[in-house]
């Protein structure tokens, strides 16, 4: 994918990772919001369903946020 500043930055979380994050907010993976496996933003990632993305966002008045997306077909 080109880089854009309007696009913001998509993580694949490890299997580790996306337990701990699962555990933290005591939830389940059908809990999180949804992105389709077709999203333009995970071209090169190239997830499977079920994994989780972290995003990044930037933005002046707050700094950068994450968020948190499992990812589904589509």
């Amino acid at each position: 994918m080109i880089p854009n500043i309007l696009v913001p930055k998509h993580e694949l979380l490890d299997a580790e990772s996306a337990q701990k994050l699962l555990e933290k907010y005591q939830v389940t993976r059908n809990e999180f919001p949804k992105i389709r496996k077709s999203d333009a933003a995970l071209v090169d990632i190239k997830p499977k369903t079920g994994d989780i993305i972290k995003i990044t966002r930037y933005h002046p008045a707050v700094g950068e946020s994450d968020y948190y997306r499992v990812v589904i077909e589509g």
